[in-house]
């Protein structure tokens, strides 16, 4: 399976519009494209106005051939008007030479993901499962255990997931630009499941499972923490992002 998680920075004021959007016209078109099994808009917990379009297809040349299709083209242009303007500025003449001051829209950008492990479907997903809570936790793994990461993940990871009270689904998939990277996403009912699963210590148990997987970068600052008795910031720290499923859908 193929997973494509596009990221992007909505003007504050046109959050429910473009929520409403996404669900009254980018998920109808992507059901009828083929191979795409769901899709779902996710919002960031702390990061105001960014929202992630979340898409799971059967194989990447399908993903492929929508993002070339006139559909992604039409929708892309759409979903411009709703993009939140950066920082960043541009000066141009215009046709009579006078400056002009134009800020320049954050544009989306995508990050493609191979589905490595996943749970069982054994546990039906809503047709609309807005107010549902999305984790996404991102590792950087050593080059020569990767398949030993994958290997626990697969076989003592995701099966407790799968167990957990209020986790619907879980993945674990593998970056396909940046080399060992993975993301370990897991869907909730709500919110409440998700910190029980922190507070009760199961997060950190299944995490000390693979710690000695995570890059030697991320090892040495653990270690550097234990001498210290304060933290330490990396570029490769394991990173914890919080959504909420402001609509989605799967299909058949």
């Amino acid at each position: 399976m193929f997973m494509r998680l596009l990221h992007l920075s909505i003007n504050g004021e046109y959050e429910k519009i473009f929520s409403q959007f996404y669900n009254t016209i980018v998920l109808p078109q992507l059901q009828k494209m083929e191979g795409c099994k769901m899709a779902g808009l996710i919002k960031s917990n702390s990061d105001k106005g960014k929202f992630i379009s979340l898409t799971l297809w059967d194989e990447e040349n399908q993903a492929e051939r929508y993002e070339k299709s006139k559909v992604y083209e039409n929708l892309t242009e759409q979903v411009s008007q709703f993009l939140s303007e950066s920082s960043e500025w541009k000066v141009q003449l215009s046709d009579d030479y006078k400056l002009e001051y134009k800020p320049v829209p954050e544009a989306p950008f995508k990050a493609n993901y191979a589905v490595a492990v996943k749970t069982s479907s054994t546990k039906s997903s809503p047709e609309q499962p807005s107010g549902m809570y999305v984790r996404i936790v991102s590792v950087k793994i050593q080059s020569g255990m990767v398949d030993e990461f994958r290997d626990i993940y697969s076989k003592e990871i995701i099966p407790v997931l799968g167990e957990t009270k209020g986790c619907t689904f879980a993945y674990l998939t593998e970056n396909m630009q940046e080399e060992n990277e993975f993301l370990s996403i897991s869907v909730w009912e709500d919110k409440s499941f998700a910190d029980e699963y922190e507070a009760n210590g199961r997060f950190e148990e299944l995490t000390s499972k693979v710690k000695h997987t995570f890059s030697k970068f991320y090892l040495w600052k653990m270690e550097l923490e234990q001498e210290s008795k304060g933290k330490v910031e990396t570029s490769e720290d394991m990173k914890i992002d919080n959504y909420t499923m402001v609509t989605g859908k799967g299909f058949n």
